[in-house]
């Protein structure tokens, strides 16, 4: 998606700061949230920071990251953690930043044992002291079927929470299905 091609990207104030400054795009699996929150950032005069928070346990996983970052736009630094992100985002200053992704953030927590509410309250507060614009993607995971085992479970209800606890203080909040994006805030 170029940037010039999405009319929703001339809506965007460009100098907000603080949770006022941070874009929620949520979709689902291939629904070109990526590509649309990275759009809204090089839209943008550079610095862009990508905070990514995915981890290759696998090929598949590799070959996926690897396609990812053949797919950006030369001018971003990348800055790979998948646990303490509110640390990356303190330190990235006035950088423009895109967190991709809020729902790999999430599993990372889950699969080591982290304190899940106490993670997402820093990243909040990491949010609210921000002094440049911030993109967050996630994953909406809540419209499928009740997930049978209760892991699944736990990680659908936490992705919600952690959703409607950053929608309620964004400035702006957009669902993307199909490539299309649709602005909720």
């Amino acid at each position: 998606m170029q940037a010039e091609q999405n009319p929703d990207l001339e809506n965007v104030p460009s100098n907000l700061t603080g949770m006022g400054g941070v874009t929620l795009v949520l979709g689902g699996a291939r629904s070109g949230k990526s590509r649309y929150a990275e759009a809204l950032v090089t839209a943008a005069p550079k610095p862009w920071t990508y905070l990514a928070t995915g981890r290759a346990f696998d090929d598949e996983m590799r070959l996926r990251i690897a396609q990812h970052q053949q797919e950006r736009v030369p001018g971003w630094t990348t800055c790979e953690e998948p646990v303490f992100v509110e640390k990356v985002l303190d330190e990235a200053g006035k950088s423009f930043v895109l967190l991709d992704c809020l729902t790999l953030w999430l599993t990372n927590l889950i699969l080591e044992e982290q304190d899940v509410s106490a993670a997402s309250e820093r990243l909040l507060e990491a949010l609210r002291c921000r002094k440049g614009r911030t993109v967050l993607v996630g994953n909406e995971v809540g419209l499928g079927i009740v997930p049978d085992n209760v892991l699944s479970r736990r990680f659908r209800d936490e992705a919600g929470i952690l959703h409607q606890r950053i929608a309620a203080e964004a400035g702006r909040v957009v669902f993307v299905a199909a490539g299309l994006p649709l602005v909720l805030k």
